[in-house]
Parts: C-alpha cells; structure tokens; sequence
C-alpha cells in the first residue's frame, strides 16, 4: 500500500468501508475547507434570515453549509469522492 491510500488506524478502511485514498495533509485540507465553508454558510443564512441580505443569499449559505458537511465527512473518513473516481488532486 502506498502513503496516499494507507491509514494505519484502520488498515485502510474508513469506519463506513470506504477505501483511504487521501493522506495526513489532504485530510487537514478538506477539514479546514469544510469547516470555513460552514460558518461561512451559516453567517450568509443567519443575514439572510435577519432580512439584511437577498433571498438568493441564504440559498448560497445552505448549499454552503451541505458542501461544508461533505468536506468534513471527507476529511474524518479519509476518503475524497473525486478521488475515487479516479481523477488526481495535488492535496
């Protein structure tokens, strides 16, 4: 197994089965991306709510917040969707 596909806390496999195919700094990568999109998407929605912004704002701010989420479901899984279809990502 080569450094990008191994994980030595689980031999490999996310606890969901899903294959480890992103290192250390790919992780840290994808946490620090994911969470910076969800507070990011959480403030547009809550300006939204508060009226000081256009509707299509909030709209934004929760796709956001999903796009955060899946970032951050990357990141403590180990594994990267785009990745796992087979395209090369430098982090």
């Amino acid at each position: 197994m080569n450094k990008a596909t191994s994980d030595s806390t689980s031999g490999g496999k996310s606890a969901l089965g899903l294959t480890c195919n992103i290192d250390q700094r790919g992780r840290k990568a994808r946490m620090v991306m994911g969470a910076s999109s969800i507070v990011l998407g959480v403030i547009m929605l809550v300006t939204n709510l508060m009226g000081d912004v256009p509707a299509p704002i909030g709209w934004i701010g929760g796709v956001l917040i999903v796009v955060g989420a899946f970032g951050v479901f990357e990141a403590m899984n180990g594994w990267c969707a785009v990745r796992a279809m087979g395209f090369k990502t430098k982090v």
